[in-house]
């Protein structure tokens, strides 16, 4: 190196020409650009040399517009088109030759800049450049335009979505859908997510904090998502949406109806038959009648919907219904099992329309136990679509013309006595229904009545019937079962307050209910055996009894063997249990919101039970909404005890509440 050298050094990543001004120390050099800027720089930073003559920094200026005449990216395409056969490698000034027919110091150095900034056809060894394959370059092109594509892609994501986030309409594009649904992952499973990265790099060009609150903040205010989106049902493997292939099949189900494996289904479209539901309820699957025999008994009948008639084991519906294993029950709304159109049209038991069913016909001794019991698959004619607030009133008064309806409560009655008798336990506690219409949030407290015993009870000799009718012909059915609970004792009981307080202690010694292809004893409902059979259209477990039963009832063989039902029972049961905690964390989740909502109300409050009693936390049921919550008291309190409460701050996403006593001596804020 000597004075007054023109040099391209690397500054900061940025190549920069410089003149040599004099060394600096054993290596370095202070060199100078063309407005005066001294640098001091070391071997390292110095990537090119120009030779042939010396230069002050005035002189930069008129050499590079001397190089620009030169910097055509494309001349070194047709460089590599005349080496590339013979694979000839070239030095920098060999370069210039080739592409300008001259080797000054302007051609060469205009030859350095292409091969530097070239990142498609040559490749550096030493000092001279080697042609890359045809092959390879091909195979460069292709990621460069994949590469410029997503950029573009990237680019022009951003650009809709500041349009969403000015409150424009946007046109999504295909394309967004990877970005929005990392942001969507990112959200929801935070540094679990598959695929942060791409989340992480939308919200840094948005120039937003890079975590999943921001992300969902993000998503909010692009209007994707809602201030109250379900990150519960985000995180679980539940399917909400139809791919369009079942709903195709669907479809061609409701107008081709496949030909009916039971062609000698028994008329009873003679029989007047109740259905009875909550008022919001769509999925329509049983019905009750009842008809005087010929000897004077009375012949309960107990209709399931047929949803076998238009889905076969293994189908695209059956497997879709299998995959999805229950209609998912939201205060915001149902996630079906079936496609809507379907489940609520023709598997539905439809008010005036001819409809299959599957029929319990069930006689009762005087006692109340089953004493003859037919099974059929039919046809039948709903007649009456009733609420459980209908029932309840057209029982209180008696209703001329409906003394059917009268037989079935009155049999229920009977039949629930009866399973007390063979020591079933009865647990009543108040329970919140939620539901959220248009951003309103309502909390109905269900209570006890003798509609909804009735059809309780209804249901429950069904699953008694069709599990005996199972286990005398060793049909392989997921039979449910419950252990013998370990109850308080009657002591123990006694030295409780009556009512909720006691129920809640025998709730809290009830073991979980189990399934099984082998019949056992349900020690909650007292039945020696039961399944349940009552639900197919929004339960799977209920589907697979109808595929045997019915089979069976045919004369054909069973389409699930033992072990396949096992299978078949363990994958459906692990998506039941998912579905199951998705829907109470978002009971609770609205639940807290309305409570958030109506922060400044006063609650009547009955402690039901101690969860650390040495801390004094337990669990209070808000009377007016069914709901039990945790409290922390600050004062000796005992179980029974009714107070006011109010909400001294809620936050429904991170599931924390705290109340306060509002009367005087209790003042102190307790926590959960």
């Amino acid at each position: 190196m000597e004075k007054g050298r023109l040099i391209e050094v690397r500054l900061h990543g940025e190549r920069r020409l410089t003149v040599a001004e004099r060394p600096e120390g054993k290596t370095k050099w202070v060199v100078q650009d063309e407005r005066g800027q001294s640098y001091t720089v070391n071997p390292q930073q110095i990537s090119y040399e120009v030779t042939g003559q010396s230069y002050q920094p005035k002189d930069i200026a008129k050499f590079r517009q001397e190089v620009d005449l030169y910097l055509d990216p494309s001349s070194l395409e047709v460089a590599w088109e005349i080496l590339v056969e013979d694979g000839t490698s070239v030095s920098i000034g060999e370069m210039a030759m080739l592409l300008f027919s001259e080797q000054n110091a302007p051609q060469c150095y205009a030859a350095y800049y292409l091969l530097s900034e070239d990142k498609l056809y040559f490749k550096q060894k030493g000092d001279r450049y080697e042609p890359r394959s045809r092959n390879l370059v091909e195979e460069l092109k292709h990621q460069l335009q994949v590469a410029g594509q997503r950029k573009r892609e990237s680019e022009e994501f951003l650009a809709r979505v500041q349009q969403a986030l000015s409150g424009e309409s946007v046109e999504w594009q295909s394309s967004d859908r990877t970005r929005l649904e990392a942001l969507e992952k990112f959200a929801s499973l935070g540094e679990e997510a598959s695929g942060r990265s791409v989340a992480q790099e939308t919200l840094v060009a948005l120039e937003r904090t890079n975590t999943p609150q921001a992300a969902f903040d993000l998503l909010v205010q692009m209007g994707l998502w809602s201030t109250h989106e379900n990150l519960f049902l985000r995180r679980s493997q539940i399917p909400v949406n139809f791919a369009t292939k079942v709903l195709e099949v669907a479809q061609q189900r409701i107008e081709f109806p496949p030909p009916d494996a039971d062609t000698n289904r028994l008329d009873l479209t003679y029989l007047k038959v109740y259905t009875v539901d909550d008022e919001s309820t769509r999925e329509i699957d049983d019905g009750l009648s009842c008809e005087t025999m010929a000897d004077g008994r009375a012949k309960l009948w107990v209709h399931i919907a047929d949803p076998t008639r238009w889905v076969m084991p293994g189908d695209e519906l059956d497997l879709e219904a299998r995959r999805r294993s229950t209609t998912l029950y939201l205060p915001t709304g149902m996630i079906p099992m079936f496609p809507p159109e379907l489940a609520t049209g023709p598997m539905s038991l439809v008010q005036g329309k001819i409809c299959t069913a599957l029929s319990f016909g069930i006689v009762l001794d005087e006692d109340g136990a089953v004493q003859e019991y037919s099974i059929h698959a039919s046809i039948i004619k709903p007649t009456y679509r009733l609420t459980y607030e209908d029932v309840d009133e057209m029982l209180e008064l008696a209703v001329p013309g409906e003394p059917e309806l009268a037989t079935i409560a009155s049999l229920a009655q009977r039949r629930e006595k009866w399973r007390r008798s063979q020591g079933s336990i009865g647990i009543h506690l108040p329970e919140g229904l939620i539901k959220v219409e248009d951003d309103e949030i309502y909390i109905h407290v269900l209570e006890d009545s003798a509609s909804r015993q009735m059809v309780a009870e209804m249901m429950i000799v069904a699953g008694e019937v069709a599990a005996r009718y199972g286990h005398t012909h060793q049909i392989p059915l997921p039979f449910r079962s419950q252990p013998q609970p370990e109850l308080p004792s009657e002591e123990e009981l006694l030295q409780l307050p009556a009512g909720w307080v006691r129920a809640a202690a025998m709730r809290r010694c009830m073991p979980r209910s189990e399934m099984s292809i082998t019949p056992a004893r349900h020690a909650g409902l007292g039945l020696q055996t039961y399944t349940q059979v009552t639900s197919p259209i929004r339960r799977y477990t209920d589907l697979l009894s109808h595929f045997q039963i019915k089979a069976h009832l045919r004369g054909e063989q069973l389409p699930f063997s033992a072990e396949e039902m096992k299978e078949v029972m363990m994958s459906v049961t692990a998506v039941s249990q998912e579905a199951s905690l998705v829907e109470r964390q978002t009971h609770r989740y609205w639940a807290l919101e309305y409570l958030r909502r109506n922060s400044d109300r006063v609650w009547q409050a009955l402690l039901l039970r101690w969860l650390r009693e040495d801390d004094r936390l337990g669990l209070i049921l808000l009377e007016d909404l069914g709901l039990e919550l945790p409290m922390v008291f600050r004062r000796s309190v005992y179980l029974g005890d009714r107070m006011e409460v109010r909400v001294t701050h809620v936050d429904p996403r991170q599931d924390a509440i705290k109340f306060q006593e509002t009367v005087d001596r209790a003042a102190q804020t307790a926590v959960s």
